[in-house]
């Protein structure tokens, strides 16, 4: 309410009251790779390009490198957000490797990524580089991957890495580089028809799962498993991967044990595997890291509204009370068990407050994918007795 005289009447808005929380986009790509034809007005290097939802903007990647076969794949699941990083192709594989890692400093490879918000106005959370992220060097590991893990921890995104394709024991020596929920591994690659040379041809797999799982998002939500799902434009598998749902001895199970996400064919070719490259059994799954991390940030985007506003009871009801509202959403659609948001007394001191710091506590947990079912069986020869009652009484 103003201070200056007034004789007469006046309305004054009271924005009091809990705001919606909107869930944060997860289904947005991330690929980077080359592309040696392309527009560079359209797809210049080093520089996040957003492909909306078509391949019409695709197009202009002409018919060389990596990144069209790369969309092409994507786009075989879904029609989804693509943010596109063009980085030259070297003399080799190892230095165009080195290219796509880039420079922090200059924004180059990789961290092109961390300015796809400010260019495009989307943040990646599924990030590719087919082609470059299957490769164990002088026998360290994948350059490629270790960059982008750190790009990963700081938007909040997963990896989806292609195995070497080479046999189970490598792929798992592989996944054995890494430690981190924020790494997926899938092995071996896929087998996709080539309309040039009018045959199938071995394609990475990371293309078509990172699609697969923007599909899953958009149809299911951000808590799906993308595992035991159809991969669209697959014709075969460039190494037999045998499977039998009930062994345990089977190399789809023998993988999978070892946290390599793999591809079987069962009723169609589907993505089979949950688990990422975590050493802490709490993240193990990828949709539970996936899910708490749409949740963490969608809240701590929502709150813009409430910085640098003067402490009052009214305020902090009102955050936490959009925090609850959005929790209890949130455990309705199925994307959490359950979920409250609390005040604790010893944290916020007279002061923390002084000094302009809040603390609110909130809890809530994903649920897992059902991973292994068992059915119990039982003898019963009691069944006997019923089978020759009935015949006594017929």
């Amino acid at each position: 309410m103003g201070t200056d005289f007034l004789h007469g009447c006046e309305t004054v808005e009271i924005n009091n009251g809990t705001r919606p929380i909107k869930v944060v986009k997860s289904s947005v790509i991330g690929l980077i790779g080359t592309a040696p034809d392309a527009d560079n007005d359209v797809f210049p290097m080093n520089e996040p390009v957003l492909i909306p939802g078509n391949q019409l903007k695709a197009a202009k990647l002409g018919q060389t490198g990596t990144l069209k076969d790369a969309v092409d794949g994507i786009f075989d699941q879904t029609g989804a957000m693509v943010v596109v990083v063009r980085v030259e192709e070297g003399a080799d594989t190892t230095a165009t490797m080195s290219n796509i890692v880039g420079d922090g400093t200059a924004q180059t490879g990789v961290h092109a990524f961390l300015g796809a918000q400010s260019h495009v106005h989307v943040t990646p959370k599924l990030l590719i580089a087919p082609g470059f992220t299957s490769q164990r060097v002088a026998n360290a590991a994948n350059p490629v991957v270790a960059e982008l893990l750190g790009i990963a921890e700081r938007l909040r995104a997963v990896i989806i890495a292609d195995g070497p394709n080479d046999t189970n024991a490598e792929a798992i020596a592989y996944r054995e580089d890494w430690g981190s929920a924020r790494i997926y591994v899938c092995d071996p690659a896929v087998m996709v028809w080539d309309t040039t040379l009018n045959k199938p041809v071995s394609k990475p797999v990371s293309s078509r799962v990172a699609g697969l799982i923007s599909k899953m998002d958009n149809k299911v939500g951000y808590w799906a498993s993308p595992s035991n799902n159809i991969i669209n434009g697959v014709v075969g598998l460039a190494r037999a991967v045998d499977f039998n749902l009930s062994d345990p001895n089977c190399a789809a199970n023998y993988l999978n044990e070892n946290e390599v996400a793999t591809v079987i064919h069962h009723e169609g070719y589907r993505l089979w595997g949950n688990r990422t490259c975590a050493t802490d059994p709490l993240w193990a799954f990828l949709s539970v890291r996936r899910a708490h991390d749409m949740v963490y940030e969608s809240i701590e985007q929502a709150f813009l509204w409430a910085m640098d506003k003067p402490f009052s009871a009214q305020l902090i009801l009102d955050i936490q009370g959009s925090v609850n509202a959005f929790l209890r959403h949130q455990k309705a659609l199925g994307a959490i068990l359950g979920g409250k948001c609390w005040l604790d007394p010893e944290l916020n001191t007279k002061e923390t407050l002084m000094a302009g710091q809040l603390y609110l506590d909130f809890d809530n947990e994903a649920p897992a994918p059902l991973e292994r079912l068992t059915f119990r069986a039982h003898r019963n020869n009691g069944y006997y007795t019923e089978l020759v009652n009935q015949v006594l009484t017929a």
